[in-house]
């Protein structure tokens, strides 16, 4: 049993870690709900480039709204931890934490590592929404005409892509490639010179990779900002509960 002047020279300390925990837990709340928001809003303005990947990719904003979910749970949970001073939910508040912060970490290294594995599969999906352009009832199309819409852009690598495609012989280069609706007769379309001054001539693969990646690295800083925010909670909660423990304080 630690004497009672220890205890008192104690007192503050835990308050004061108390008050830091407490706080730290209400800012990883409101962090889970950013890492909500953040899968959210990747889901919406990345559809349609997730759209002409593999399945396991369309995942990755489903998984930052669980993450956040799962945030949210546990500063929830240690928010009532600290309240009630319980040594181990503390303890249990810190391994959660550091199992989250494992899980997110090498979740980002599996994306660096695969990123070019990423960028080969979205080529050579992209080659075959154009193969397949308008043939199949699909969103791959809609998906290839949002992006040349979007982005300014006209097949993988150039427009000259289109060229090679059943859609092409038929009806030329599709409408989503024109700089301008009111200018871009069909006749034109289907002649690759003159449909080089009607039609945007850069491909779409480059411009979408470099798009991608700059939305991502945004999704990729505030995962890893929130994921290397937890080992100061894990240092908080271990801390008080290693405080409590020695000197047997009981918190009102």
């Amino acid at each position: 049993m630690a004497s009672p002047s220890r205890r008192l020279q104690t007192k503050p300390v835990i308050t004061c870690l108390k008050s830091v925990l407490l706080t730290y837990s209400l800012v990883f709340w409101v962090s889970g709900i950013v890492l909500l928001a953040v899968g959210v809003w990747g889901r919406v303005s990345l559809a349609v480039y997730f759209s002409l990947l593999d399945e396991k990719a369309t995942n990755v904003p489903f998984v930052l709204v669980g993450a956040g979910t799962v945030v949210v749970l546990l500063g929830t949970f240690g928010c009532f931890a600290t309240c009630r001073g319980s040594t181990w939910m503390l303890k249990l508040y810190a391994m959660l934490l550091s199992l989250i912060f494992l899980i997110v970490l090498v979740a980002a290294i599996v994306g660096f590592v695969f990123r070019h594995e990423i960028k080969a599969n979205f080529e050579t999906n992209l080659n075959l929404a154009l193969k397949n352009y308008n043939t199949t009832v699909d969103q791959h199309s809609d998906a290839v005409d949002t992006i040349q819409r979007t982005l300014h852009c006209c097949g993988v690598q150039n427009y000259t892509d289109w060229g090679k495609t059943e859609y092409f012989a038929q009806r030329g280069i599709p409408q989503s490639c024109c700089k301008s609706q009111d200018d871009c007769p069909e006749g034109d379309l289907k002649d690759l010179n003159k449909a080089k001054l009607k039609v945007f001539v850069d491909g779409c693969f480059f411009l979408v990779t470099s798009t991608m990646e700059s939305k991502m690295s945004v999704v990729a800083g505030i995962s890893f900002g929130i994921a290397c925010f937890q080992l100061v909670g894990i240092f908080l909660a271990c801390c008080l509960s290693r405080y409590i423990t020695n000197n047997q304080y009981e918190m009102v």
